[in-house]
């Protein structure tokens, strides 16, 4: 068990929760990037220097900064969510993101996936919403309040105390995601779990998020959600801000990216692995996309592994 400062006080000011869990989550981190917990579906986020704009997708989940900086590009809104604020991504929508951190002030954070289970349960005892609510933002910060600071900070002991992780550390997840879901950003998360426009969309991306490298019929994911054709061309576009063929390719894109990167695939064998049959036509679309060509990214990898 770590010595990291456990069991603070619940009336601690918002300086002191930032600083206690920041002392949480250091020791915790070995490396950059996402560190997985004993928790299935929570990882620690870190980095100990800024990164330029560039394009990425995050799977539904709540993304807690606890230190540093992001902002993020999705159509004409930029979303700002650093230290003491937290991301709600009700749904994978292909963004550009910057972050902002030095060696001396890492950023910290903390994601935690969506369980669907888990959000439909409580759900279920959370208070209705009005008829009249308008489609909410499948991607948006809020700040971090004391309620939801404090259920952080019980989910980053959980992760210094074995025992306490394999006894609670579900409820402590399910004590973050209560809180996720009666602040502003809530029916973003409630709405996935409803027959509305928003939830079908929400239905047909988890489709085309799993299912990436398979041929894509609009007419068939739109009828699988109970929608026209055109009615389900409109609100894609709406929530996600690309068409269902853009959509595709930026997923096809990111993970390959991802599969160079991880060093498991070579370029050619990434491309036929996300679905392109040409791998001539993955290069060019791979660069429209990065700005740098899939063989140039290949490099600096191996040259970052030396």
């Amino acid at each position: 068990m770590s010595d990291a400062p456990l069991h603070a006080a619940h009336d601690a000011a918002p300086d002191t929760l930032h600083q206690t869990m920041r002392d949480l989550i250091t020791p915790l981190i070995d490396r950059d990037g996402y560190i997985p917990t004993a928790l299935e579906g929570v990882q620690l986020m870190a980095l100990h220097g800024s990164h330029q704009r560039t394009p990425l997708v995050y799977e539904p989940g709540l993304i807690i900064i606890v230190q540093g900086e992001k902002v993020g590009y999705l159509g004409e809104r930029v979303i700002h969510y650093g230290a003491g604020h937290y991301l709600v991504q009700a749904m994978p929508v292909p963004f550009e993101c910057e972050t902002q951190a030095t060696p001396q002030a890492p950023l910290l954070g903390v994601f935690i996936s969506i369980d669907m289970i888990m959000l439909g349960e409580l759900s279920q005892v959370m208070p209705t919403a009005s008829d009249n609510v308008s489609p909410p933002d499948p991607m948006a910060a809020v700040t971090l309040t004391s309620s939801m600071a404090h259920g952080v900070m019980h989910l980053l002991e959980c992760l210094h105390d074995e025992t306490m992780c394999r006894a609670l550390g579900r409820q402590r997840i399910r004590e973050v995601l209560f809180e996720a879901l009666r602040g502003p950003q809530g029916e973003s998360l409630r709405q996935l779990l409803q027959q509305t426009q928003y939830g079908r969309i929400g239905h047909a991306l988890e489709t085309l998020h799993r299912d990436y490298a398979q041929p894509l019929s609009v007419e068939t994911l739109a009828e699988k959600v109970n929608m026209s054709a055109s009615a389900f061309h409109h609100h894609f576009k709406r929530f996600t801000h690309l068409s269902p063929l853009q959509y595709q390719k930026r997923i096809r894109l990111l993970k390959a990216r991802a599969m160079i990167a991880a060093r498991t695939h070579n370029v050619s064998s990434a491309a036929g692995a996300v679905g392109y049959q040409s791998a001539s036509q993955f290069s060019r679309e791979y660069k429209r996309y990065f700005g740098n060509q899939p063989v140039g990214d290949q490099r600096l990898e191996r040259q970052g592994a030396e």
